[in-house]
C-alpha cells in the first residue's frame, strides 16, 4: 500500500508494557524490575572482577561467561515507576537492536559453550592444544562481532519504513515484532526475512549444541567410575539449564503464530519475553557461583583473608596476627 509523501512521521513511541497491568500495581512491578536489574549487573560484575583478579579462572570455560548486558530494564522501570515510557525514534531502534544483538549473541555462545564441553568431554587428550585460552578468546570476538550483522540487516530495513500511525508498543521494549504492526505499508517480506534470520541464529546452533550432548552422554556412559560421570553430568547440566531456559520459551513465542487455533494474549507473551531475556542473566551467576568448584574456592579463600585466616599448603586453616 503506498504511503502519501506528506505524511507525518513518528517522532517517538512510547512502551505500553502489559496492557492488563492496573495502576495501583505499577509500583510493585516497577520495584520486581529493578531488583532483577541491580541483581543481574551486580552478580555479572562480581563474576567479571573474579575472573579479572584470579589467573586461576583464565581459562578458556570462564572467558565466555563475561558476556552481559540489560539493555530494556531502565526504561521498563521508568515506564512502571513514573509513568514514562517514552523512546525516541532512533533510541527505540538502537534498543530493537542491542535486544536482538544480545539475543543472537548468547545463541552463539551457548554454542561455544558446548563446543568447549565437546571438545573437552570427548577428545580429552586434544582438547588442550586445541582449546587455548587465545582460540576461545579469538572465538568470542567472532561472536560478539558476528551478533551484529543479522540483527543489524532487519534493524535497517525496519527504520526506513514509514511509521505514521500509533506510536503505542504493546511489548516491554523495542523489538521487530512489535514494531512491525505501526508500519504504514506491508511488512511481510521484511518481517519473513526477519524471522528467518531469527531462526537460522537460534536453531542452527541449537541442532549443533543438541548433537553435542548426544555424543557427550554416549562418551560419558563409556566412562568406567561412576564418580567420573556425576562430575561429567554436573558440569554439562549447569550448561543444560541455562540452554533449555533460553530456547524453550522463544520456540513457543516465534511457533505460536503458526500453530491454528494456539494464540497467546499480549500479557502472556510479553510475559514469556520478558521471562527467557531477563532470566538467563539473573541466574548465571549463581548458577556458576553455586556449581563451579573453582569459584566458590576462591570466595571461601577471600572470606578467610578478610576473617584473618588462610589456608596452609596442606589445606589445615592458620590464623593471621595482625600487627599494628
Amino acid at each position: 500500500m503506498p504511503v502519501d509523501e506528506n505524511y507525518t512521521r513518528v517522532s517517538e513511541f512510547v512502551i505500553v508494557g502489559f496492557p492488563s497491568l492496573q495502576p495501583e500495581y505499577f509500583v510493585l512491578v516497577a520495584w520486581f524490575f529493578f531488583f532483577l536489574y541491580v541483581t543481574t549487573t551486580v552478580g555479572n560484575l562480581l563474576l567479571v572482577v573474579v575472573f579479572t583478579l584470579e589467573r586461576s579462572l583464565h581459562e578458556p570455560m570462564y572467558i565466555i561467561m563475561v558476556s552481559f548486558a540489560t539493555v530494556a530494564l531502565p526504561k521498563l522501570i521508568a515506564r512502571y515507576w513514573w509513568n514514562d515510557g517514552s523512546l525516541g525514534f532512533h533510541t527505540c531502534f538502537f534498543q530493537m537492536h542491542m535486544i536482538h544483538y544480545f539475543g543472537s549473541l548468547n545463541s552463539l555462545i551457548l554454542l561455544t559453550m558446548a563446543l568447549d564441553r565437546y571438545l573437552a568431554i570427548c577428545f580429552p587428550l586434544r582438547y588442550p592444544t586445541m582449546m587455548t585460552n587465545q582460540t576461545m578468546a579469538g572465538l568470542t570476538l567472532f561472536c560478539w562481532g558476528i551478533a551484529h550483522i543479522f540483527p543489524g540487516i532487519s534493524t535497517i530495513n525496519f527504520s526506513l519504513m514509514p511509521f505514521c500511525g500509533p506510536n503505542k508498543i504493546i511489548q516491554a521494549f523495542c523489538t521487530i515484532m512489535s514494531l512491525k504492526s505501526l508500519v504504514c505499508v506491508d511488512t511481510s517480506r521484511q518481517y519473513s526475512l526477519a524471522f528467518a534470520v531469527a531462526m537460522f541464529i537460534l536453531y542452527v546452533p541449537l541442532a549443533f549444541i543438541i548433537f553435542s550432548y548426544i555424543c557427550i552422554v554416549i562418551s560419558v556412559l563409556r566412562m568406567a567410575k561412576g564418580q567420573g560421570r556425576m562430575k561429567t553430568f554436573s558440569t554439562c547440566a549447569t550448561q543444560g539449564c541455562i540452554i533449555a531456559i533460553y530456547y524453550i520459551p522463544r520456540f513457543f513465542v516465534y511457533v505460536t503464530p503458526f500453530i491454528p487455533n494456539l494464540t497467546m494474549t499480549p500479557d502472556k507473551s510479553i510475559a514469556t519475553t520478558v521471562f527467557y531475556s531477563l532470566f538467563p542473566p539473573v541466574i548465571n551467576p549463581f548458577i556458576y557461583c553455586l556449581r563451579t568448584k573453582e569459584i566458590k574456592q576462591i570466595f571461601r579463600r577471600w572470606v578467610q583473608k578478610r576473617k584473618g585466616v588462610m589456608p596452609t599448603k596442606h589445606g589445615q586453616i592458620v590464623a593471621v596476627t595482625m600487627s599494628n
